[in-house]
């Protein structure tokens, strides 16, 4: 269990305050106004690029808010866009023991996270290779939901396929099959690369036991190496639309960018665009 600290609340405060304010509009996808006078962005903007209250993250920035959790930590990172360098002693100043290196890190990149950025009106999201959400656009929250709020193997999209039967309803259920054999050929993926005694393995014997599909699947031994470029998603607002889906592979993180578009014209593109503005709804109501 990681060390608890002494938090340095006044460098905190200086900490998190210039890098702020070293931050443009521009690098996290907003537009800059003309009547913007603060030197880099606003508390209110940080604050919701770190799904947490003003109240909360200002309180931190004037050296009077409680200790962060190693959770809050993580988050306050992925918002600011921080570096591995610069998260590590962003824990430090909190009071808490880095997280270890590893060349498989759960620690978005900047350069990654400023893609996302310019994709806010577009289902997007960065995965691990458990199918693990680390960030969303906003139009990916209004069409997944947030999956980042997950704990434990809930975390991994496949392990909640098999578990909950919510996890289905983005999907029509004449294509359940397809995707059940889909997800649990990246799960098997994901456990021969690491292990039986990872992650992965703890999370497959847990399946083994919950799930008599995934038990059955599992028995085929099916492996697949690729990911279905086509699919049909389906939102109770606006519908059902046929994407492509585009990945951009991050070898060093063992992360990816699922990116999830569609045909120009179409009415599977009208209606990702009317999700957009719902996503866009969402974030502006603070939820």
């Amino acid at each position: 269990m990681p060390q608890t600290q002494v938090m340095d609340r006044a460098q905190l405060a200086d900490f998190l305050r210039r890098r702020r304010e070293a931050l443009q509009p521009e690098d996290v996808g907003l537009r800059r106004g003309s009547r913007r006078r603060t030197a880099g962005l606003r508390r209110e903007e940080v604050a919701v690029l770190c799904d947490m209250s003003t109240d909360y993250y200002s309180r931190l920035e004037q050296a009077r808010g409680p200790q962060p959790s190693e959770q809050m930590l993580a988050a306050i990172a992925r918002g600011l866009r921080l570096t591995l360098d610069e998260r590590d002693h962003l824990f430090r100043l909190a009071g808490h023991t880095a997280p270890a290196r590893a060349l498989r890190s759960e620690h978005v990149s900047p350069g990654l996270m400023r893609i996302l950025d310019r994709l806010a009106d577009t289902p997007a999201q960065v995965m691990t290779e458990l199918g693990e959400t680390l960030a969303q656009t906003p139009a990916a929250r209004a069409l997944f939901g947030d999956e980042t709020r997950f704990e434990g193997f809930a975390r991994s999209v496949g392990y909640r396929w098999f578990t909950d039967p919510s996890a289905r309803t983005v999907y029509p259920i004449e294509d359940h099959p397809m995707h059940s054999r889909a997800f649990a050929a990246e799960i098997r993926t994901a456990y021969a690369k690491f292990g039986a005694d990872s992650r992965a393995g703890a999370m497959v014997s847990s399946l083994l036991q919950e799930s008599p599909e995934f038990a059955e699947l599992w028995a085929e031994h099916e492996v697949r190496s690729t990911h279905a470029r086509e699919k049909r998603l389906q939102h109770p607002e606006v519908g059902v639309m046929d994407m492509q889906c585009q990945f951009l592979i991050d070898p060093e993180q063992g992360q990816t960018l699922l990116v999830l578009t569609a045909t120009p014209g179409t009415p599977s593109h009208e209606r990702l665009q009317l999700l957009s503005v719902l996503g866009t709804q969402e974030i502006a109501a603070g939820r």
